[in-house]
């Protein structure tokens, strides 16, 4: 007979048969949680129906079909009033779709669900009468929502504002109203009477998400479901909720800066990966039509440490500063401190530039951070990021118009990236005229728009493209310039 599960783990949804204070499977801090009694079960030998006398009926009306007999009919899509929130949607909200809405609280969820639901609440799906917009709100009370949605300026017909935490009366709700769309926020106060669990525990999370997508299936009706994040940046309950949904949404910035950035982390209906740029007004959330120029427009004239380099969000190209900062290590080891790029990144490109361009980082503290909040994935920054650290122990600046681009390897050289035409035709368009790319990369010159192509086979030529001159800066520049020397002999 099989253990019986006696604890779950809140972070990831794991059983275990015993009490061992945390899960060690996710690592989490959050302590288990004693798990539902299980559900009794029959003892009976299961019989296949086509043993039986009587005569089997299914219970849905879709049997089996073959697979070329499937219409490839495109699914009409809802089209919301926001440009890019539609492009990180892949086109649209999907009928029947199930989509996330996760982020920190304050960050602007509950803004932005509103916003939704007042550009809906006006709209019809195609070939469906029905016009009602229902908004279930189990965190604040209808006086909080009508506050905002006065300074959101919406004015609230065909938007049915429903108070309940209870996921069995959600339910009955949305069938008597049918409404076109359904917005829950959040999905941490929905709770079940099949479990005796509080609100915001694995069980409940799990099944009032599985109840709400079951609903959303059978009724072609488009679910949007806030949820919060843990401090590690997950969304908060099982893993499985991101798999359980179609579309996963983060909405992410600093609650002190205006900008908030929603990415796409899953969509079953479009790319992934795809961003989109808001700015934090007394009016909502306002769409950034231009991000690689919203990300540079508080760059003004040279600056040290700071260089500009295009990365692909998706299918978006999009410009970046990079910023770097080294100063002499005050504790017993050197830190490397990243924001927005991964830390391990940052420890490799260290190294690099310590034995193959003769720069000595050992003894530096070196801070690196991509401005705007932005999180950079991707290998086509560490050229920029290596030539901002470059820039900030010699204390040389790069002019403003010059961009960098390119793959890092262990031995110094440079490797060409993806899709180098789209980032070198986003830079030229900002008016940047000087491009430092790999050597091995093979650029059209339509997609160069007048620019001055710097071709660079290792990190080395890079850096003494750049930085002809040295000056001195009493932190063992004289070694790095010697060893440049020999590099370029």
């Amino acid at each position: 007979m099989a253990d019986t599960i006696a604890y779950i783990c809140p972070e990831c949804g794991t059983g275990h048969t015993q009490w061992m204070g945390f899960c060690y499977i996710c690592g989490s801090g959050s302590p288990l949680e004693e798990a539902p009694p299980p559900t009794p079960q029959s003892s009976s030998p299961f019989v296949p129906p086509s043993a039986t006398t009587s005569t089997w009926t299914p219970r849905g009306t879709n049997g089996p079909m073959e697979l070329s007999e499937v219409s490839l009919e495109d699914t009409p899509r809802i089209i919301l009033p926001y440009p890019e929130m539609n492009r990180v949607l892949g086109g649209g909200l999907v009928p029947g779709s199930v989509v996330l809405l996760a982020g920190d609280p304050g960050i602007g969820k509950s803004t932005l669900m509103l916003q939704i639901a007042g550009a809906l609440a006006p709209a019809k799906l195609v070939d469906d009468a029905r016009g009602s917009v229902l908004y279930v709100s189990g965190e604040e009370s209808a006086t909080q929502v009508r506050l905002r949605a006065e300074r959101l300026g919406i004015d609230g017909r065909n938007l049915l504002l429903l108070n309940e935490t209870s996921a069995t009366d959600v339910l009955g709700w949305m069938d008597k109203t049918e409404p076109t769309a359904v917005l829950v926020d959040s999905i941490q106060t929905l709770y079940t009477d099949a479990s005796t669990t509080a609100p915001g525990s694995v069980t409940q999370i799990r099944e009032g998400a599985r109840l709400l997508m079951g609903w959303a299936k059978a009724n072609r009706t488009p679910v949007i479901i806030a949820g919060h994040v843990t401090k590690e940046g997950d969304v908060a309950g099982p893993r499985v909720l991101e798999h359980m949904v179609d579309v996963v949404l983060y909405l992410e910035g600093d609650r002190t800066s205006e900008l908030r950035i929603l990415r796409s982390e899953k969509n079953r209906f479009g790319s992934t990966d795809e961003v989109a740029l808001f700015q934090m007004e007394s009016t909502g959330l306002v769409e950034v039509s231009d991000p690689s120029g919203q990300m540079l427009s508080q760059r003004k004239g040279p600056i040290v440490g700071s260089v500009v380099t295009p990365v692909l969000q998706g299918t978006r190209p999009m410009l970046v500063e990079v910023q770097a900062l080294t100063a002499p290590v005050v504790g017993p080891t050197p830190r490397r401190v990243a924001n927005g790029m991964e830390g391990n990144r940052l420890v490799l490109l260290a190294t690099v530039l310590s034995r193959r361009a003769g720069i000595p980082l050992g003894g530096q503290d070196i801070v690196v951070n991509v401005t705007g909040g932005l999180k950079v994935n991707e290998a086509s920054a560490d050229l920029a990021t290596a030539l901002a650290i470059a820039s900030s122990f010699r204390d040389q600046p790069l002019e403003t118009d010059v961009v960098a681009l390119g793959e890092v390897g262990l031995g110094g050289e440079v490797r060409p990236v993806a899709q180098m035409g789209r980032r070198l035709q986003e830079a030229a368009r900002l008016g940047l005229r000087r491009a430092v790319v790999p050597e091995a990369a093979e650029i059209d010159s339509a997609d160069m728009n007048g620019m001055e192509i710097i071709p660079v086979a290792t990190l080395m030529q890079a850096i003494h493209a750049l930085f002809p001159r040295a000056r001195s800066t009493g932190r063992g520049e004289r070694a790095s310039v010697a060893t440049e020397g020999e590099g370029e002999a």
